[in-house]
């Protein structure tokens, strides 16, 4: 035997119905302080500074890696001496 029930209920009635707390005004009063502290912080460094910031570590991660491949290309041309 097989039985369906189907509800058709807004996620706020299922939330209230389970006996589930209402989080929405936790919800969006951290998302407000997220935003006042993320807007603060781009008003604060100018779009200079903050290439100066990212863009050289992005950069140098780019030259390790080239460094690295050829490195490895460097070696595995190097055939092995025969005993």
């Amino acid at each position: 035997m097989k039985i369906t029930v189907d509800v058709d209920c807004t996620p706020e009635e299922a939330r209230t119905f389970l006996g589930l707390p209402d989080v929405k005004p936790m919800q969006e009063a951290l998302m407000k302080q997220i935003q006042d502290q993320m807007a603060a912080n781009l008003h604060a460094m100018e779009p200079e500074t903050m290439l100066k910031v990212w863009l050289p570590a992005g950069v140098q991660g780019m030259e390790q890696l080239q460094k690295m491949f050829w490195s490895q290309f460097a070696a595995g041309g190097q055939r092995p001496k025969e005993k």
